[in-house]
């Protein structure tokens, strides 16, 4: 089998795309208890589903390819905000890690009254729209990992986050009746948040350290060129004939 760079680049590219995109999706939140209570009403999931999924693959595309058109010539703002989103990282990689150490659980009523189409989308427009964590999550966070890879790896990068959208919200609506015992079990999100945590940490990691890597380089450089300039200084001055 012929493993080039480019293909082996872009499955590396659309895992990371997906493993963040889990990591920031796994959570207990508005979003996830609607999809979920759509999922055990039978009411529209198809609709719930979709909108979710797109609203989610079209915000990460626009952080990644607005952040790279705007920072694509500026080596340090990207850097900058590499460490940015590596802090941010660092710091839902700690919350996860506390909340591993709680007791939660996710909750959505069966009950209620039937709602139409347009009543189900407007709510899941104003669930997923209104709320600032998805523009956080998606635009800047997603957009500035994304922004990191090469040009040509960027699209397999958020194919990736798509995917990893399109997998949990397909799970959350459509297995809703056989999700809710785990999901109603503090255990399991003792787990899963264990593991978002581990790769929120792994993630952050990956993307400090080439920037971190750039900056010692740059400042070994530097120095280097200093010694060099003081030693062709000291040589100049011994070697030059003095005057009668």
């Amino acid at each position: 089998m012929d493993f080039r760079p480019d293909a082996v680049g872009a499955v590396a590219a659309a895992a990371a795309g997906f493993g963040l995109g889990m990591s920031l999706i796994v959570a207990i939140g508005a979003q996830n208890a609607f999809v979920l209570r759509q999922g055990l009403r039978r009411q529209h999931v198809g609709l719930v589903v979709s909108v979710c999924i797109a609203l989610d693959a079209a915000l990460i595309g626009i952080g990644v390819a607005g952040i790279a058109t705007a920072l694509g010539r500026q080596r340090g703002l990207l850097d900058a905000l590499a460490l940015a989103g590596a802090a941010v990282l660092a710091v839902y990689g700690a919350q996860a890690a506390r909340r591993a150490l709680g007791a939660q659980a996710l909750a959505a009523a069966a009950e209620g009254p039937s709602q139409t189409r347009c009543q189900v989308l407007l709510q899941t427009l104003a669930i997923s729209l209104l709320n600032p964590h998805v523009y956080l999550d998606t635009v800047l966070l997603m957009g500035a990992v994304g922004a990191q890879q090469p040009a040509g790896l960027r699209l397999p990068f958020v194919l990736g986050g798509a995917a990893a959208s399109a997998v949990w919200f397909v799970l959350l609506g459509y297995a809703a009746r056989w999700l809710t015992p785990m999901f109603a079990r503090p255990a399991a999100w003792r787990v899963l948040d264990a593991l978002v945590a581990l790769t929120m940490g792994l993630l952050a990691t990956g993307l400090a350290l080439p920037v971190l890597a750039r900056a010692f380089a740059v400042e070994g450089a530097g120095r280097l060129a200093a010694v060099n300039c003081v030693l062709a200084g000291s040589e100049s001055a011994t070697t030059s004939p003095s005057l009668p």
